[in-house]
């Protein structure tokens, strides 16, 4: 099983992250820094990596330790499935046991099984209601993580979406303030749309989300945009307003 990172490399791994933002670095060394410092964690997994995803679910940076970790992420790309793209899309960490065995992505379960990779936990890098990407860890022995090893996986996710959401602009020492508020706006409004698609349509919080970025997807439009345009209907239409379905 995964054994616990020193704190003091915990430390280390994001005071270099950290430097990036003063020497304004390419996001690319960043991303890969982050892989390595996952990989460190990880002892005896097959390799890690981080992916950052656009709004329209279109590869944009990436880092990995290994040959496999990048094999394994350009099939789900290619196929349009698979753990990462799912942890992406739900915000959510994935976590599984056995690739060979699991049925939620038959296609790049297939891959997976040539690429012996039996086990991944992917967490997203979550800013405000924005999802970056993922960071994964994978294995080639089926059970090699658990629930516990995917809390630990999400202890670097959450401060890393944010250091990586910072340094993606080259204005970043000058933004913290204009990112605050507009994420602050940017969370209201998602959740605004989310509470009209629950009282609308039934759905369950978790269920409204997910309705809301697969029209952002469809759409090629930001979360925040799909959700300004809902209220926007709903605020033209009344109370009753439109079905999003």
């Amino acid at each position: 099983m995964p054994q616990q990172l020193p704190l003091n490399e915990i430390t280390l791994t994001f005071a270099r992250i950290k430097g990036l933002l003063l020497s304004r670095e390419k996001v690319e060394r960043a991303v890969q820094l982050l892989a390595e410092g996952v990989r460190d964690a990880f002892p005896g997994c097959s390799g890690t990596g981080v992916s950052l995803v656009d709004e329209a679910g279109g590869l944009s940076s990436t880092g990995s330790t290994d040959t496999v970790v990048v094999k394994a992420d350009a099939a789900q790309y290619e196929l349009g499935q698979g753990p990462c793209l799912r942890a992406w899309d739900s915000q959510r960490t994935v976590l599984v046991s056995d690739a060979g065995a699991d049925d939620r992505w038959p296609l790049w379960s297939q891959a997976a099984r040539d690429l012996s990779v039996r086990s991944v936990i992917s967490a997203p890098l979550v800013v405000a209601s924005r999802c970056l990407g993922s960071l994964k860890v994978y294995s080639s022995q089926p059970g090699a993580f658990d629930d516990a090893a995917a809390r630990s996986l999400e202890k670097f996710a959450v401060p890393a979406a944010t250091l990586l959401d910072h340094i993606q602009g080259s204005d970043t020492p000058h933004r913290f303030t204009e990112v605050v508020t507009a994420a602050l706006h940017s969370r209201d409004t998602t959740h605004r749309a989310q509470g009209i698609l629950m009282q609308q349509h039934g759905f369950s919080p978790e269920r409204a989300l997910e309705e809301l970025m697969h029209l952002s997807r469809s759409s090629k439009q930001s979360l925040v945009s799909v959700s300004a345009e809902i209220l926007r209907i709903c605020a033209r239409q009344g109370p009753v307003g439109p079905s999003w379905q």
